[in-house]
């Protein structure tokens, strides 16, 4: 399992916010998202290619967007 230290090292390495970089915009990353949301799945909450290094402002964009129309898969 992951942990704190795993997350700041991934933030370390992917310094700024991938949807901003899209936009031409550096803006530093806070929050590392789960591309497709774990739903408290640990294998998917943990696999770092399901990870993306996003600003607050983005990250909570697509949180919010995602809980209004939620996938659930089984």
């Amino acid at each position: 399992a992951g942990n704190v230290h795993t997350l700041g090292a991934y933030l370390r390495k992917h310094p700024m916010c991938v949807r901003c970089l899209q936009q031409g915009r550096y803006v530093p990353a806070t929050v590392v998202d789960h591309i497709q949301p774990h739903r408290n799945n640990s294998a998917l909450m943990w696999d770092e290619s399901n990870w993306q290094a996003l600003c607050k402002s983005c990250h909570d964009k697509k949180t919010w967007t995602e809980d209004k129309n939620p996938v659930y898969t089984y």
